[in-house]
C-alpha cells in the first residue's frame, strides 16, 4: 500500500506537529493555506524538538523504527538491512517514472511503501501552485466555486492525494446517483361513496356484512330424486301381494319419501289397483308398525287435526296433545289444521276446543286457533321492557297471578320479542320466567305457558323432552313417540336429537333401541337415523 507518498518520510524531520509560527493548524487564510499543506513541509513528526524525537517511537538505539534501512525494503528484498522504517523516513522521495500513483494500489514493479511517480503530491509536502488542496482540483477552500460534492468513502479518480494530468480535463467528484425508491405501495381501494340520500341505516349495514348464521331446522327425511311413484306402487303391491308380507321392503319405501311424495303414492296406488293404499296396510299389518306407517301416509295437516280429535274424543281430554300441537305450530300450520278437521270431521276445531277444555287453559288453546302471532323478526326494546314490568307486576309482584295478562303476552307476540321480553324480565325480577311461571301457574295452563316459552327460545328441547317422557321408565308411550317424530321428522328432528343427547346423554336411536322391538323398530331407526 502507497501510503503515504513524498514527503521527507515518516517520520518527517520537519517542524513539529502542530506547527509553529505560520504554519500552524489551522493555517491562514484557508484550508489548506497556499504554501503550506497538511501536515506541512516539514513532515509529520517534526525535526528533533517535536514529537516523537527524531530517533523514532520509542528514542532508544535499536528501537521502533531504527535509525537506518526501513519498510519496505529498497528493490532486491525484504527486509533489507538496516531496520525499519527507511532512511528518510516512510514513503520518502518522488514515485519512479512509469509508475502510475494511486492510493492504495502500488505497480507491481515497485516494492510496498515506494513512493508515487508521475509528479504525485507527495503527502506532507506544500500543495501544488495555484492554491490548489491536497488531491483535489480547484482547492479547498482557496478558489471562490464551490468544491464538488464528494461522498464519504467514494474512491477519487487517480488515486489519492494526485493531481489529475495536465492534459486530461478537472476531474468531478460526485456522489453516487441515489438509489432509486422501490415502487409505491398500491393505495387501497375507498369506500363506496354514500348514497344520495346519506349513509345507510346500520342495520342495512349488518345486513350486508358477511356473517353466516347457522340455519334452524334439518330433517331426517328429505324428497327422494328421481322420484318415481308409478314405480314405487309397483313395489307396494308386490310386497303386500300372496301369503305374508315383505314389511322391509314397505319400511324401505315409505319411510325414505318425503311426505308430498307419501301423499302422491297415496293417490297414484289407487288410481292403478282401485284400492286404497291405507286399507290395504291395515289388512296386512298390526300394532305399532300399522300407526307408525298410517300416520307417514297422512298429510302432515290432517295427521294433526286427527290427533287433536283423538285427543278430545269420548270421556276424558288428552290436554297435552292439545298442547304439542296448537301451542308449537306455524299460523300457517294452523290454519290448515282447522281447515282439514273442518273438511274431515265436518266440525270447528275451536268450537271443540271451548267444549272440552275450561278456565284460564281454554282461553289459551282459544288464542292458538285464531293463528294470530305476530312472526316478524322485529324486536322493540322498550315494548319488552314494559312487557316485562307488566308481567312481573301480574305475577311475582302481587298477592296472587293476573294469568290474563300473561296470556296477552305469550299468545300474541313474536318469538324474537319474547325471547327479548325473558331477557328484560330476569333484569327485573331476578328470576327466569319458567321459575315464575312454576311458582304463579298450575295445571294445564302451567304446562301450556311453559311450551311457549320453551318453543320461543328452542323447541327442539320441547320436543327432546317430549322424547324423553315417552320413553322413560317402565313402558312406552307410542302414540306420543309416533307423533313427535312423524311430525317432527321434515322439520327439526336432527335438532331434537342433538338436544335430546346434550340434555340426557343418551341418543334417541339408543332409546328406541331399548323401549321398542320388531319391524317397528327398524321403522323409527329408519325415520330417526343414527347421530
Amino acid at each position: 500500500m502507497a501510503y503515504p507518498y513524498g514527503g521527507p518520510g515518516y517520520p518527517p524531520s520537519g517542524p513539529g506537529y502542530p506547527p509553529g509560527g505560520d504554519g500552524g493548524y489551522p493555517p491562514a487564510p484557508g484550508y489548506p493555506p497556499v504554501g503550506t499543506g497538511y501536515p506541512p513541509q516539514g513532515g509529520y513528526p517534526p525535526a528533533p524538538g517535536g514529537y516523537p524525537p527524531p530517533g523514532g517511537y520509542p528514542p532508544a538505539p535499536g528501537g521502533y523504527p531504527p535509525s537506518s534501512g526501513g519498510y519496505p525494503p529498497a528493490p532486491g528484498g525484504y527486509p533489507q538491512p538496516g531496520g525499519y522504517p527507511p532512511p528518510g523516513g516512510y514513503g520518502s522521495g518522488p514515485p519512479p517514472p512509469g509508475v502510475a500513483p494511486g492510493y492504495g494500489s502500488p505497480s507491481p514493479q515497485q516494492p510496498y511503501g515506494a513512493p508515487p511517480s508521475h509528479g504525485g503530491q507527495p503527502y506532507g509536502g506544500p500543495p501544488p501552485p495555484g492554491g490548489q488542496s491536497y488531491g483535489a482540483p480547484g482547492g479547498y477552500p482557496a478558489q471562490p466555486q464551490q468544491p464538488p460534492q464528494q461522498s464519504y468513502g467514494m474512491q477519487q479518480q487517480g488515486g489519492h492525494g494526485q493531481i489529475p494530468p495536465p492534459s486530461s480535463a478537472p476531474v468531478h467528484h460526485s456522489a453516487p446517483a441515489p438509489a432509486q425508491d422501490p415502487a409505491p405501495a398500491k393505495a387501497p381501494a375507498r369506500p363506496p361513496p354514500p348514497s344520495a340520500g346519506g349513509s345507510a341505516p346500520p342495520t342495512s349495514q349488518m345486513a350486508s356484512m358477511s356473517i353466516t348464521t347457522t340455519r334452524y331446522g334439518h330433517p331426517t327425511i328429505v324428497a327422494k330424486s328421481p322420484f318415481d311413484a308409478e314405480a314405487d306402487c309397483e313395489l307396494l303391491r308386490k310386497a303386500m301381494r300372496g301369503v305374508g308380507t315383505d314389511e322391509q321392503k314397505l319400511i324401505e319405501i315409505i319411510a325414505q319419501r318425503s311426505n308430498a311424495q307419501r301423499v302422491e303414492i297415496r293417490k297414484r296406488y289407487k288410481t292403478m289397483y282401485g284400492k286404497d293404499l291405507m286399507n290395504d296396510l291395515k289388512s296386512e299389518l298390526s300394532g305399532n308398525l300399522e300407526d307408525c306407517l298410517l300416520a307417514m301416509l297422512e298429510p302432515s295437516a290432517l295427521y294433526d287435526a286427527k290427533c287433536l280429535r283423538r285427543a278430545m274424543r269420548g270421556a276424558g281430554t288428552d290436554e297435552e296433545t292439545l298442547i304439542d300441537i296448537l301451542c308449537t305450530r306455524t299460523n300457517k300450520e294452523i290454519e290448515a289444521i282447522k281447515q282439514a278437521y273442518t273438511d274431515y270431521y265436518k266440525r270447528d276445531l275451536e268450537k271443540d276446543c271451548v267444549s272440552e277444555t275450561s278456565g284460564h287453559f281454554k282461553r289459551l288453546l282459544v288464542s292458538m286457533c285464531q293463528a294470530n302471532r305476530d312472526e316478524s323478526t322485529t324486536v322493540d326494546l322498550e315494548k319488552a321492557k314494559k312487557e316485562a314490568q307488566d308481567l312481573f307486576t301480574a305475577g311475582e309482584k302481587k298477592w296472587g297471578t293476573d294469568e290474563s295478562r300473561f296470556n296477552v303476552v305469550l299468545a300474541s307476540r313474536s318469538f324474537a320479542q319474547l325471547r327479548a321480553t325473558f331477557d328484560e324480565y330476569v333484569k327485573i325480577s331476578q328470576r327466569d320466567i319458567l321459575n315464575s311461571i312454576d311458582r304463579e301457574m298450575s295445571g294445564d295452563l302451567k304446562a301450556g305457558f311453559k311450551c311457549i316459552v320453551q318453543c320461543a327460545r328452542n323447541p327442539a328441547e320441547y320436543f327432546a323432552d317430549r322424547l324423553w317422557k315417552s320413553m322413560k321408565g317402565a313402558g312406552t308411550n307410542d302414540g306420543l313417540l309416533i307423533r313427535v317424530i312423524v311430525s317432527r321428522s321434515e322439520i327439526d328432528l336432527v335438532e331434537i336429537k342433538q338436544a335430546f343427547l346434550q340434555k340426557y346423554h343418551k341418543t334417541v336411536y339408543k332409546m328406541i333401541e331399548g323401549d321398542c322391538s320388531g319391524d317397528y323398530k327398524k321403522l323409527l331407526f329408519s325415520i330417526v337415523g343414527r347421530n
